[in-house]
């Protein structure tokens, strides 16, 4: 029964992100959101009505949460534990794809610092609770240590990263900690549940700030069995602020068999519900600082009046939370003496030594990190120390960068001249000594290219800096494929035939320079690309993401999916392009804020089932067609199958067509009903099929018209925007 349960977790954990791959766009609960925030604030309960929908589940976990009351009713006035302070070893495992989600180790100290105020009430604004609470506010007498034993034993530091796209890919927390489990710098293995509490950090977690399980057997030793939280909301510093910074000490509570203080069932602010704790009386929830709500009018055993809401409860969602009650202290410290659920094992003595939470540090290896190793020439990058597990002294060694040398922890170096440069740091403890020098580190890219811009490819056989960088997910990575180009005979490749699901794997662009663009009305990157599904079912995701600081923010500007790249055309065994295949995608979304010397672009695809996918002939060009290509205009009757859709349209126009003849140049110009112009837009299209992305944004509702303008014709065509 565990092994099928534990399955059955799996799957759960995986279903959401099928659903998210086919509609293309998250629904997030409003309902479910602290005030002023747009992500859900946890989706615990979610999580868990998602398992428990399961008859069987639902069983197993009815008949374990009983035992759980009775042996919480059996402590009942038990003190011979009171003055034990529970240890808990933790591992942050940071899932960063180079961006700010990599969060620095301050951010993650300040993090289990504020876990460690909050759960032994040394927190200055428990002073402040309301009168009625003040007798009842309890500190847990839980301490929390970061791991420094790996399960191999090997000594580290409590923090693993792992850079992998799969930190976006939220909707799967099973992928995002098989990510983890394959490619993170300490051990790649299983980091058991019943060992270390595993907090997860992404840059994404399926559109919620944090989320874990209520302590069960199907989960005891899972590595599953742990946290997930997004970076911005870890600690208070960094990425996070005060108002993010206690997630993790409500997140915690869950792991400990607390409910949300309405209940586990629903979302705040929906009925009157109970969290199964006598002293915390029932309410609907709150999603603001509202503390003077009484909105169930709890009458209850406990109190035997009516009583207002504990909004300031850990357990609420409100911005002033600072306390838990006495009764939930004893059912967090009941939850850490269940051997089932694997959480008496964490804090075990035995385990404590094992996993090197009770032993003192000493330095045993210099590491360090940077939150980008690609940049600019002229940008500064800070450089992170993560030694092991105890440094009182630095001494760092900077190819290329100024200066040259540096003795504080976190050094910020300017890197001038484009290179490929290595970094060395000598860290001791003043007994013990360590060095970690990486050669090939930081890679400073050349003067950028100018515009017009083309690529296809023909020039290389591999992909290698300063050109191209591809970033593999895990599985196959872009490579460049001599046979099977549009033009000539090569194009980018990935080999998607057989990948798992949700795999992601990116392909960087070399910076270009965007500055000359003056007085055009847009930019248009174009590409070429060829793909088959190989069911009607398959899911894959292309997205293209554009940058304008040499790729230290990804702004995501094209999502093609599966139905539109492929249509009805299916390849059920290994597939190779031919001419006819190749597609054409005009993005005029390329926008003044992107015209600078710093404009980077990079695809992403996010494997769903389907066939291998190919990139060729990207061209980026501004108002005039690109000189690297042979154009001619177009007379319109060389244009074919033309579609507008959707129509209305709300954020995106799309407009379809085949040419018949060679690469030509087309005006697409936006007007009113009176036809005073909006907007112009140069595409060079090519032959074959053609796509045109418009934005529509930042038109007002209402009704306009859209000009197809070739040498001796044009076609216009009426369109609404919602």
């Amino acid at each position: 029964m565990k092994k099928q349960l534990s399955t059955l977790l799996t799957l759960t954990l995986c279903v959401s992100n099928s659903v998210f791959s086919q509609n293309h766009e998250r629904k997030l609960d409003e309902g479910n959101m602290r005030h002023g925030e747009h992500v859900e604030y946890c989706t615990t309960h979610k999580k868990m009505n998602q398992i428990l929908s399961d008859p069987e589940r639902a069983k197993q976990f009815a008949k374990e949460q009983q035992a759980f009351e009775n042996l919480l009713l059996a402590k009942k006035g038990d003190n011979s534990t009171k003055a034990l302070v529970y240890t808990i070893p933790v591992v942050f495992h940071v899932l960063h794809n180079g961006g700010t989600e990599n969060i620095s180790k301050d951010q993650i100290m300040s993090a289990l610092a504020i876990m460690n105020r909050d759960y032994a009430m040394l927190n200055a604004d428990t002073a402040s609770v309301q009168a009625p609470f003040q007798g009842i506010r309890s500190k847990a007498d839980i301490k929390f240590v970061l791991a420094t034993k790996a399960p191999n034993g090997a000594c580290f530091s409590g923090i693993t990263r792992t850079q992998n796209v799969a930190t976006t890919n939220g909707d799967d927390g099973q992928a995002q900690v098989s990510a983890i489990v394959a490619g993170n710098d300490v051990y790649n293995g299983q980091w058991p549940g019943n060992k270390y509490l595993n907090i997860f950090v992404c840059k994404d977690i399926g559109g919620a700030a944090g989320y874990t399980f209520n302590p069960g057997g199907w989960s005891a030793n899972s590595m599953g069995n742990g946290i997930w939280v997004l970076s911005t909301y870890v600690g208070d510093i960094g990425t996070s602020t005060t108002y993010t910074s206690r997630t993790l000490t409500h997140e915690v509570g869950h792991w400990l068999n607390l409910s949300h203080v309405w209940g586990g069932t629903n979302d705040p602010a929906v009925s009157c519900g109970n969290d199964g704790v006598a002293d915390t009386p029932a309410c609907i929830g709150s999603t603001a600082c509202f503390v003077n709500s009484n909105t169930c009018n709890s009458d209850n055993a406990y109190w035997g009046f009516d009583q207002i809401d504990n909004v300031e409860n850990y357990m609420d969602y409100s911005y002033c939370s600072k306390m838990f009650t006495q009764g939930q202290v004893d059912r967090m410290r009941t939850a850490l003496t269940v051997t089932s659920t694997g959480r008496a094992n964490v804090v075990s003595a035995a385990n404590l030594l094992a996993v090197g939470a009770t032993t003192t540090p000493i330095l045993c290896t210099a590491k360090f990190s940077a939150p980008r190793r690609v940049i600019c020439a002229g940008e500064s990058i800070q450089f992170s120390d993560e030694s092991f597990n105890a440094v009182s002294g630095w001494n760092w060694s900077f190819a290329g960068g100024t200066p040259a040398t540096a003795s504080t922890q976190n050094p910020t170096i300017t890197y001038n001249t484009p290179g490929t440069y290595a970094v060395q740091l000598d860290a001791t403890d003043g007994s013990n000594n360590s060095t970690a020098n990486l050669a090939g580190y930081i890679t400073v890219l050349p003067a950028a290219t100018g515009i017009p811009y083309y690529e296809s490819f023909e020039t290389f056989t591999s992909f290698t800096s300063p050109n191209w960088f591809p970033v593999n997910g895990g599985g196959n990575p872009w490579t460049v494929t001599t046979t099977a180009g549009h033009t000539g005979t090569n194009s980018a490749k990935l080999e998607n035939f057989g990948q798992t699901a949700g795999q992601m794997d990116e392909l960087e662009s070399r910076s270009i320079d965007l500055s000359g663009i003056t007085s055009a009305t847009n930019a248009t990157l174009s590409f070429r690309y060829a793909y088959r599904k190989r069911t009607s079912t398959n899911t894959d995701l292309l997205k293209v993401f554009c940058s304008k600081d040499c790729g230290e923010i990804w702004d995501i500007r094209k999502t093609l999916t599966a139905a539109t790249m492929s249509g009805s055309n299916l390849a059920a065994s290994q597939w190779t392009p031919t001419q006819a295949d190749w597609v054409t995608v005009h993005m005029t979304n390329i926008t003044t804020a992107y015209w600078n010397e710093n404009f980077r672009f990079k695809f992403q695809f996010t494997a769903g089932g389907g066939n291998n996918v190919y990139i060729d002939d990207i061209n980026i060009y501004a108002g005039a067609p690109s000189d690297d290509i042979v154009l001619g205009i177009t007379d319109l009757g060389s244009l074919a199958d033309i579609n507008l859709f959707p129509n209305p349209a709300e954020n995106e126009l799309q407009i379809s067509f085949s040419s018949q003849t060679g690469n030509n140049q087309l005006e697409f110009v936006i007007t009113d009903l009176s036809g005073k112009m909006i907007r112009s837009l140069p595409v060079n299209a090519h032959e074959g099929s053609n796509l045109v992305f418009i934005e529509t944004t930042d038109l007002s509702a209402g009704t306009y018209l859209i000009k197809m303008i070739g040498s001796s014709q044009e076609r216009t065509f009426r369109f609404i925007k919602k």
